[in-house]
């Protein structure tokens, strides 16, 4: 037997359970994953907690969409995997497990460079960055002001924007400012007086915004600084950016990404592993808990007590 992390009601981190399930088994397409390492990202949280919709709960839920490990099984029709080869996985419903059958398409080949951990790691957020900037426009010449950039998917859309010759100033608190400078970032502290401290640090006009902290203050400094709303994004307030007249991609947003922008999401997952195999992407990894352990990693991720990418280990 399989063991997952499940639920079957939505509330707090208690409601999270560590299950038998049957061990999986590869349909056509599909490969089976012995899960070695499971990302835990802020969505896990919101839809288990109901900040997110979800539909009704008619069966144990399954939580984790990042992950990574070893390919045990291959289903009818897979020829560009093998038994054996190490795997990061991205959408994949469910990888706070032990064992996980999902479709080849969901996944990309990990180079010895590259950790099990940090495979699991990259899927929403290097993906919801790589697809926001794309969708954007990001690209050489541009100044992106980055809110929320010490963050998952904020220090993923700096290291995208500044490989891609973006200028980039990015928001965190003073104690995160030494990292930021490393990935490439120029750093402000958020709080009163950003506008000032933004214009004082961009030595020609900020072009375009991305909005990963969520907050009132970064909604209106982007609006006061770019003069394209179109170019200024939010991927936490997506309930609300149409009355700022700004776009949002996921976040709680009404408008479902589109066709180009799922194609952009999973084509990160490759594209990050390359940049992690050449040394040119970090991933910046946070505790490291057993599976059990899916509750405690929750409350952290919502307490905001930890840094860095939580990992779950089966």
């Amino acid at each position: 037997m399989a063991r997952a992390i499940v639920y079957t009601e939505i509330g707090s981190p208690a409601v999270l359970h560590l299950i038998e399930v049957p061990d999986p088994v590869a349909a056509r397409g599909e490969v089976v994953v012995r899960i070695e390492a499971a990302g835990a990202n802020p969505i896990d949280a919101k839809l288990r907690g109901g900040k997110r919709p979800s539909p009704p709960i008619t069966e144990p839920r399954p939580v984790g969409f990042d992950g990574a490990g070893v390919i045990e099984a291959l289903g009818e029709g897979v020829d560009d995997f093998a038994v054996g080869d190490r795997v990061a996985i991205r959408d994949g419903h469910g990888t706070y497990s032990s064992a996980l059958a999902i479709p080849t398409e969901n996944l990309a080949k990990l180079p010895d460079s590259v950790t099990t951990a940090e495979g699991a790691g990259i899927g929403i957020p290097a993906g919801t960055a790589y697809q926001a900037l794309r969708s954007l426009g990001v690209t050489e010449g541009d100044v992106l002001l980055v809110h929320g950039g010490s963050g998952a998917v904020g220090q993923a859309a700096v290291q995208f924007a500044v490989a891609w010759g973006a200028t980039v100033i990015a928001t965190g608190s003073p104690a995160r400012h030494d990292q930021l400078r490393e990935l490439g970032a120029l750093p402000v502290a958020y709080g009163d007086g950003l506008l000032d401290r933004v214009r004082a640090a961009a030595s020609s006009p900020v072009t375009v915004a991305l909005d990963c902290a969520g907050t009132d203050e970064a909604i209106e400094t982007s609006l006061a600084l770019v003069a394209d709303r179109d170019r200024i994004a939010t991927i936490v307030r997506g309930p609300d950016a149409a009355s700022f007249g700004i776009r949002a991609f996921s976040g709680g947003s009404p408008v479902p990404l589109t066709a180009q922008e799922l194609a952009w999401r999973a084509e990160a997952l490759p594209e990050t592993i390359a940049l992690l195999d050449a040394g040119d992407f970090t991933i910046e990894l946070g505790p490291q808990l057993p599976l059990a352990e899916a509750a405690r990693a929750h409350e952290l991720m919502e307490s905001g007590a930890a840094s860095g990418k939580i990992i779950l280990l089966p």
